[in-house]
């Protein structure tokens, strides 16, 4: 049948109208110069600073400098990969990480890419990976306690939900112990863990990753590692990425988040590395002048908000190791300016046998005292008291051997103190338990028990009244106070089981 001309017209007059062009303009930049993870580029005149640039090679970088005709990015990826010479294309992103509930239990790099071989992670969205700190009217006075399971921490340096207590100490002193335990302990509180893996060897990660499925910590925890053998931008971004995932919890669900940073000094390194090779003027110690502003805008993102918002918190454990217990160094007095309170290590007093290896005297908690619970702070008032005593007057003991029986009474208490507030590594204690044996401690039953029994006392007490006087822990554990009624109950459980251990000594 054959078309007449009007037709063919009309045909081709709506094919016309209905044309859409496919063409777009793009800016499109060319690497000038490449080398050490850097790239230097010309020709974007409208890229932004922090945002995601995608190379030919198909490999991503991240506007770092803006200069006024060429601008220098941190490439995401091994430094070969991008040549001088290959083009550069600006995506218009900010660059952001993967957030949501897909990511719990899984190991990512320092982006958000899976590196556990779990397949792709389907995340509800993104959020940038640097953001303003929520201001002062969004926040509300830390209030409930974050248990780490440690009774030395707990009792003496408590930790309250939405503080930022540094973790400082040499190398080997147990730091990334007491914030694993931490973690651990966080299975019946409901919280989220980040354990954030910076310019440590894969085989750690790898272990700690290990530790943390062994005793059921990755159900609620995502662990993000930048190794020493990552890209020096991934050791950089790794801290912000895990805070923006954090705060997806905090802000989105209103959820109780703890991130562990670990550690900072490695990732104060990384960003020195990052800003000589970017040209940047050196300072102090050759690291540049906003190395403290760094350090301070990701740990201010920790709050506790108000509930007009959410009600959410951001609790952080930064990490930062020192040498020969140095604290006024460059990196560590920046971080000790900005926390809420430091957990001290000492390498004596790990070589010595003191798990964890806290240094009393100079450890401080300036906000989580507030948040500590009533039984708790009932039982703690004597143990400082206690302690204290017992520091000032156990010097004397290598001067004299003629003491009254006051002093003698003094030292052999804080003698067993002491020796209660050694833990084993991953052996976190309920609140309940914590509370039962300091008690213990404080009120003189361990007094005249020797050294080497008083562990075997503790296991054995806690133990029995788990099992026979379930009525006890139960109770203290729920109601978070130690009431005259129970502390009634718990004097009598204590003495009958003092009297029975005693026999079987004796026996």
């Amino acid at each position: 049948m054959a078309i007449s001309p009007e037709e063919i017209k009309k045909i081709i007059s709506q094919q016309i109208h209905e044309f859409k062009s496919e063409l777009t303009a793009e800016e499109i930049g060319l690497v000038v110069e490449s080398g050490d993870g850097i790239a230097r580029i010309s020709g974007l005149p409208s890229a932004m600073s922090g945002e995601m640039l995608q190379f030919a090679s198909g490999v991503f970088g991240v506007v770092f400098n803006l200069e006024k005709d060429l601008l220098t990015a941190i490439i995401l990826s091994q430094h070969t990969t991008v040549r001088e010479g290959e083009q550069v294309k600006c995506t218009r992103r900010i660059i952001s990480a993967p957030v949501g509930p897909a990511l719990i239990g899984r190991v990512v790099d320092g982006i958000g890419q899976p590196i556990d071989g779990k397949g792709e992670i389907k995340a509800t969205g993104t959020r940038p990976v640097e953001i303003l700190a929520p201001p002062v009217v969004d926040r509300e006075p830390v209030s409930v306690p974050l248990q780490t399971g440690c009774k030395l921490i707990d009792a003496l340096i408590p930790i309250g939900r939405g503080q930022r207590e540094l973790i400082i100490g040499d190398r080997k002193t147990g730091k990334s112990v007491i914030a694993i335990d931490t973690i651990i302990n966080q299975k019946a509180e409901n919280v989220i863990c980040i354990y954030v893996a910076v310019g440590q060897k894969a085989s750690d990660v790898a272990t700690t990753v290990k530790t943390l499925e062994e005793y059921g910590a990755m159900d609620y925890t995502i662990v993000i590692s930048a190794t020493a053998s990552d890209p020096t931008a991934l050791q950089y971004l790794a801290p912000f990425t895990g805070c923006a995932m954090a705060e997806e919890f905090m802000y989105g669900q209103g959820k109780d988040v703890l991130i562990v940073y670990d550690d900072l000094t490695k990732h104060a390194k990384a960003y020195r590395m990052l800003s000589l090779l970017l040209r940047r003027p050196p300072g102090r110690e050759a690291y540049p002048g906003d190395i403290f502003y760094l350090h301070s805008r990701l740990l201010e993102r920790s709050a506790k908000l108000s509930k007009a918002i959410g009600g959410g918190s951001l609790t952080a454990l930064p990490i930062i190791e020192i040498e020969a217990g140095d604290v006024s160094a460059y990196i560590p007095t920046n971080v000790i300016s900005i926390t809420d309170g430091q957990i001290f290590l000492e390498t004596d007093l790990f070589n010595a046998g003191q798990r964890p290896a806290v240094n009393i005297g100079i450890s401080v908690s300036r906000v989580g005292g507030q948040a500590q619970t009533k039984a708790m702070r009932s039982v703690v008032g004597k143990l400082r008291l206690d302690l204290a005593q017992f520091r000032e007057k156990e010097s004397f003991t290598m001067f004299s051997s003629d003491l009254d029986n006051e002093t003698k009474a003094q030292i052999a208490r804080g003698r067993a103190i002491s020796e209660i507030l050694k833990q084993d590594k991953h052996q976190p204690r309920s609140l309940a338990d914590q509370v039962i044996i300091l008690y213990a401690g404080v009120n003189g039953f361990l007094d005249d028990l020797s050294l080497p029994k008083i562990k075997s006392f503790e296991e054995k007490l806690l133990s029995s009244i788990h099992r026979e006087k379930k009525t006890i822990p139960d109770s203290i554990q729920e109601q978070k106070v130690l009431s005259k009624e129970i502390e009634a109950q718990l004097r009598a459980a204590l003495a009958e089981f003092k009297q029975d251990f005693t026999g079987d000594m004796n026996g």
